[in-house]
């Protein structure tokens, strides 16, 4: 295969060409010189081989110029078996294949995404130029089957946060958001730009179709030269998925290399590919065009029955029959083989193996080690703060139902309590109340956060490792933008709450005891985003932080005087923020209260001296305790991040 260069095509039409700003710098003017045109890009992979081991963790990588050294250590199923392939600029190529044939492992290989206990063996070519494993990431999309939105956010603003954090940062903002609505257009979601994505069973959203649509739009923001489909139509109706190829259709005839898995595809979908894969027991059936294919299976003597979807045809051909394995085996093989003697598997061996000292190759691997992050560190921190913030404020549960809930409880717990005064069941009664804030501060809070991380897990996964946040820019986004809320809970209870039951009514102890709660309520808050960062679903956070509570609460200093816990659990109770909030709180109450009404009980503390003694707790301690609960709300964030950063290793 000789290689003439990297042609390039207009992506937009002249029509739509706008002409930007001939004064701008040589980097802006090369990063919009790079959204309007698309680069043509032949890709090829030759002799591609994948095993998985079952004991052995193999050491993967890229070495060189191809997947790996192909050195296997330990017996393991191989899945891929010297699979040659090329797909071509301005074409479509559909993989076909049974289920367990080896599609979406072919499509993970080629886009360098295979798991790390898989070896991989092979070549991959970029215009006969041999690449590494991130050397087209810039220049490649992978839209995968799973459709993954934050689902409080409309079309146009999930675009614009995509555009800002993909696309070059010497794009200015003004091409940036020309270029979503450009995109917007060009996909047909121009009806539903403003409406909500949805989340399944709780907000009403876009359609199915309308969502594959979007995740395409999402991919040729940075218009890549190369784009990989799974299985794109599955779950969607004849109707959407049809919409969904020629969309496909539309993005291979504007030059990219469009390459897609696709499962069971109607004989009007069948007709729209220009070159088809057929992938059996992980070897190459066939590779060509749809009529190629019919020739080819007829010279075999099994031609497609006349009125008969060739794509079903060949997949049912392919299978593997329960009960009939071995001769269905057979009978793949010496199809396989029949190809691979073919002037088609010919030919196809010796383009894909066909490697070019090309004077571009560093253009695609690159020397230079450079990050693979398109925008800066504050540029993603802008972007990800502006996401957060709108899926705070547009999420009804989180806003309406949070601060009905305290109203409620505080319009409550000032019922119950209303109008102590200083004898002695009023003493036992503010001490209680003062407990009763720090633990529903404790537990509305905590388990409102529960599923924060956890729950948008497979999201951030998915865009950390596409290149587009940092794991600390995500994390500090999520925890500032919650913050205002986390802020505000407490202020309200104690400003309902406060004067009605007769506490301290000094000005400065009440906005005393409003800091120590809003400290309380955020350092469970952070415990809480530790909890969802060291959970893979929600349903585990539930189950962790219930049995991780009971040391927090039994350490207080309510159910056991401090200084009566065993040496041996002492450690624990400094990581209970309700230790520090609740004395805190009661040295706040009772330090300057002189006198209490014990006439007729002898047992009554006589001021509030007394009383602080009892819990053995300090007037001295106050400063320290809220310097202690800062310490823990950075401490249990800490954790929460590195959990966090550990998942983005060890989650594949």
């Amino acid at each position: 295969m000789h290689s003439k260069g990297i042609e390039t095509e207009p992506l937009i039409s002249p029509n739509n060409h706008r002409s930007y700003n001939a004064n701008t710098n040589g980097d802006v003017e090369n990063a919009l010189k790079s959204l309007s045109y698309s680069e043509k890009i032949t890709f090829t992979w030759s002799e591609v081989n994948v095993f998985t081991l079952e004991s052995t963790k193999p050491k993967r990588g890229f070495l060189g110029c191809g997947f790996g050294d192909g050195h296997i250590n330990g017996q393991g199923k191989q899945i891929l078996k010297n699979v040659n392939g090329i797909a071509r600029p301005g074409e479509l190529l559909a993989i076909l294949g049974s289920s367990g044939a080896g599609k979406t492992t072919l499509l993970n290989v080629l886009t360098a995404r295979s798991a790390s206990r898989m070896v991989v063996s092979g070549l991959r070519c970029a215009n006969g130029v041999p690449i590494s494993s991130n050397a087209l990431t810039s220049k490649l999309a992978y839209v995968q089957q799973d459709d993954l939105f934050i689902g409080t956010l409309t079309v146009k603003e999930h675009l614009i946060f995509q555009a800002l954090v993909r696309m070059d940062r010497h794009i200015p903002y003004k091409q940036r958001m020309e270029r979503v609505n450009e995109v917007i257009i060009e996909l047909g979601l121009s009806k539903c730009e403003n409406t909500t994505i949805g989340i399944t069973g709780r907000i009403k959203g876009i359609s199915g179709g309308e969502m594959k649509r979007l995740s395409f739009a999402a991919e040729v923001l940075t218009n890549p030269s190369l784009m990989f489909c799974d299985e794109p139509t599955s779950g969607l109706d004849s109707f959407m998925a049809m919409n969904v190829v020629q969309v496909l259709k539309r993005l291979a005839q504007l030059g990219k290399t469009v390459v897609c898995t696709i499962h069971q595809p109607s004989s009007e979908l069948y007709a729209m590919f220009d070159k088809i894969l057929l992938v059996a027991e992980g070897r190459v059936a066939f590779l060509g065009t749809p009529k190629e294919a019919e020739l080819f299976f007829a010279s075999l003597d099994a031609p497609c029955p006349p009125n008969y979807n060739p794509a079903d045809y060949f997949v049912q051909l392919l299978a593997i029959i329960p009960g009939r394995e071995e001769s269905c085996k057979q009978a793949v093989n010496m199809i396989c083989d029949g190809f691979a003697r073919s002037d088609y598997g010919v030919k196809l061996a010796v383009e894909a193996a066909t490697v070019e000292e090309y004077k571009f190759g560093d253009y695609f691997n690159g020397r230079r080690k450079t990050t693979p992050y398109k925008a800066s560190w504050c540029t993603q921190f802008g972007a990800v703060l502006w996401r957060s913030w709108l899926s705070v404020i547009k999420e009804p549960l989180l806003i309406k139902v949070r601060l009905i809930q305290t109203f409620i409880m505080a319009a409550v717990v000032a019922l119950i309590y209303f109008g102590q005064i200083l004898t002695e069941e009023g003493v036992m009664n503010i001490n209680g109340v003062i407990y009763l804030f720090i633990t529903n501060m404790t537990f509305q809070n905590l388990f409102s956060v529960i599923h924060v991380f956890c729950a948008e897990l497979p999201v951030f996964l998915r865009e950390h490792r596409n290149g587009m946040y940092r794991t600390d820019v995500y994390f500090l986004s999520k925890t500032l933008a919650d913050l205002p809320l986390f802020v505000a809970i407490p202020v309200i209870t104690i400003c309902i709450c406060y004067f009605s039951i007769g506490l301290n009514p000094d000005a400065s102890h009440f906005f005393t005891a409003a800091g120590i709660l809003v400290l309380v309520a955020n350092a469970a808050v952070s415990f809480g985003y530790f909890v969802s960062c060291l959970s893979s679903s929600v349903d585990m956070a539930m189950s962790l932080a219930a049995p991780m509570m009971i040391p927090v609460m039994l350490f207080g200093g309510f159910f056991i005087n401090l200084d009566s816990i065993p040496k041996y659990f002492q450690w624990l109770s400094y990581l209970s923020w309700l230790r520090y909030g609740y004395e805190g709180l009661m040295v706040n109450q009772w330090s300057d209260i002189g006198y209490i009404n014990c006439t007729g009980s002898e047992t009554c503390p006589k001021n509030g001296s007394v009383i602080l003694d009892i819990y053995h707790f300090s007037v001295d301690n106050v400063t320290a305790d809220c310097i202690s609960l800062l310490g823990l709300i950075c401490f249990f964030r800490i954790m929460a991040y590195l959990a966090l950063l550990l998942k983005t290793y060890t989650i594949e």
